[in-house]
């Protein structure tokens, strides 16, 4: 098996951006929605207006450039390319943490949270909650490679991390997870319990609802927020789970298209107050969009859904220690009640005052208190 690392940096050639831009300017736009708000989907001023920025005003090479600060590689584990950052922190007593996303997101997310865990003397923190970060691009998703073969599923993508880990070293490390990372760090959790020390997740992917009697106000939370998602927010999560390629044809030859289906959901799942500009900046938003679309994964990033939904699954009790971050505007909130049946040892848990589903990206100093707060008792 070839266990070769190579280092890699982002470079996107000149008639990749010059195609993205004929597209945005010869967008066939739809009618506007006969609403006065996101009822129907993403508004198609903003859309536009977001496509004009785009084609026009959006300076790729300098994002590009930023993207690149930090230090990325590519190795090939069970087949197929892998990229991650991994970032040393100069703190040498550091943990190793493995940080996952999850769709729509890339590893753009945890762009602003990468310095001050890895360098936590810098950023106002203390040495001794300095980490090595390791933040690798989901199978499908990004500058990894498009998986050929079906499989990629939770649980194998779990098994590639662990993999990734002993391959670079770190025979004792702890992971964080959100979205699908949330599940994907929790099957490591359940897996690979000698070497990964404890686990920190935002999302509870999986936890059956289990309410004996009237709800508690974190159970009536929890599924007010299932109730909305099933009848507004999960149609996205249907299609990809059952028709991914067919999904994928409009997605990859459209950027207007890719953007819809992609920024709908930092409106929907973000902590905006009604707008995910108010949270996020424009440029950020679209350096996520950019990472979907210059690798054309709209489909293979999809296939993940079909991937994981429906099929077996290995055992997925986690008995290490755990953490839980539980933001008020997550699509679920975790319940802890929920959770007691498959993570046996929730040591952590933090009711936050803000922010969604992007925890790192929305609240990146609320997330890597809560990083640090965990796992400061891990460590040693």
């Amino acid at each position: 098996m070839n266990q070769e690392i190579h280092p890699f940096r982002i470079q996107v050639s000149d008639a990749v951006l010059a195609d993205l831009r004929a597209r945005l300017r010869n967008t066939r736009w739809p009618e506007a929605e006969p609403v006065s708000d996101w009822r129907q989907g993403a508004p198609l001023a903003w859309i536009q207006d977001i496509c004009r920025y785009w084609a026009e005003d959006y300076d790729w090479r300098a994002r590009e450039h930023r993207l690149n600060q930090f230090d990325q590689y590519r190795t090939e584990i069970d087949g197929l390319d892998i990229h991650f950052m991994h970032v040393r922190s100069p703190h040498p007593q550091a943990m190793p943490l493995l940080i996952t996303h999850g769709w729509p997101g890339s590893v753009v997310e945890f762009h602003k949270v990468i310095a001050p865990l890895t360098d936590p003397t810098a950023h106002g923190g203390n040495a001794a909650d300095a980490f090595h970060v390791v933040c690798p691009s989901l199978p499908g998703f990004g500058f990894s490679g498009k998986p050929k073969t079906t499989g990629w599923g939770v649980d194998r993508i779990a098994q590639a991390w662990a993999a990734l880990m002993d391959r670079l070293g770190y025979a004792r490390y702890g992971a964080q997870g959100g979205d699908w990372g949330s599940a994907v760090t929790s099957s490591l959790g359940a897996q690979d319990p000698a070497h990964c020390v404890g686990i920190h997740v935002t999302l509870a992917m999986g936890t059956k609802p289990q309410v004996a009697g009237e709800p508690s106000p974190e159970e009536a939370r929890a599924l007010a927020g299932i109730k909305h998602y099933a009848d507004w927010d999960s149609g996205y999560s249907k299609q990809q789970a059952t028709r991914p390629q067919t999904l994928g044809y409009g997605l990859t030859d459209s950027p207007a298209g890719q953007a819809a289906w992609i920024l709908e959901k930092f409106w929907a799942w973000t902590d905006c107050n009604g707008h995910p500009e108010n949270i996020l900046g424009r440029d950020e938003l679209l350096d996520n969009l950019m990472l979907y679309w210059v690798t054309a994964s709209a489909t293979s990033s999809a296939r993940l859904y079909w991937e994981s939904f429906g099929g077996r699954r290995v055992n997925r009790t986690v008995t290490i220690p755990t953490g839980v971050a539980v933001f008020p505007k997550e699509i679920v909130a975790p319940v802890r009640a929920w959770m007691n049946k498959d993570f046996s040892d929730i040591r952590h848990w933090t009711e936050m005052p803000k922010g969604g589903h992007f925890a790192a990206f929305e609240q990146p100093e609320l997330f890597v208190a809560d990083v640090r707060a965990f796992f400061r008792t891990l460590r040693g």
